[in-house]
């Protein structure tokens, strides 16, 4: 549980190098998945307060195990994705400038280009935005719910993050520090897709041919990039 939660802080501790989050607009999970453990950043605590010993340990159903502080309001929309992913170890979610731009807009991020497809495998997809009952029933838990109908037809290990209508984004991956990884990709692409449609407003998606390649290159059991060493 120390390693689990040292290496939530310091995932958190990126978003704030990275300039990633405003304020406490952020948190970064972890999960033990032979426990069923979640530990994430507790709630409304500023950044440079936190030390490893305040990330809170959560059980799958949402309910505190052990702390003071309570657990992050977005702790619902984890433990969901969490269930719901089970290759995910580490999830992110901030409202960094250009992605939330993007889910602010309501509108997916195309793969204009190579960047984006090392990172994606297809577009950056966007989640609908509730309903008022579904507000009014369970916000966070319900924000999981419309990311897992997203999710129905696509690889949560080939598109690691979503855009969540009027809302924000959401990356995961492996550990809770490759999430934060794509959650520094995906503010890149967002910006640089913002800066190509304003450059070009009829650009097109590249090439799946190229897509295909360059995601490919990078992951799966025939990945050429890299020493080879993870």
């Amino acid at each position: 549980m120390d390693k689990l939660r040292k290496s939530v802080y310091e995932a958190n501790m990126v978003l704030v190098r990275e300039r990633l989050v405003t304020l406490t607009w952020g948190n970064v999970s972890g999960i033990d998945r032979t426990t069923g453990t979640v530990v994430i950043k507790p709630s409304g605590v500023p950044y440079e307060e936190l030390a490893p010993e305040h990330m809170v340990a959560v059980e799958l159903d949402g309910r505190r195990i052990d702390g003071g502080l309570k657990p992050s309001s977005d702790t619902p929309t984890h433990v969901a994705l969490y269930k719901a992913f089970p290759e995910i170890g580490g999830i992110c979610h901030t409202h960094s400038p250009y992605a939330t731009a993007f889910a602010q807009a309501c509108r997916e991020i195309p793969c204009f280009g190579t960047t984006h497809a090392d990172h994606f495998r297809g577009a950056v997809p966007l989640a609908r935005g509730l309903t008022p009952d579904e507000v009014q029933e369970a916000y966070e838990a319900n924000t999981g719910k419309v990311i897992i109908e997203r999710f129905g037809k696509l690889n949560p290990s080939e598109v690691p993050g979503v855009l969540c209508a009027h809302h924000g984004p959401f990356t995961w991956g492996r550990t809770p520090a490759q999430a934060v990884e794509n959650s520094i990709a995906l503010e890149v692409i967002a910006q640089m897709a913002l800066q190509t449609v304003n450059l070009e407003p009829h650009s097109v998606p590249v090439p799946q041919h190229i897509q295909d390649a360059h995601f490919l290159r990078k992951h799966g059991p025939e990945a050429t990039y890299g020493q080879g060493l993870e």
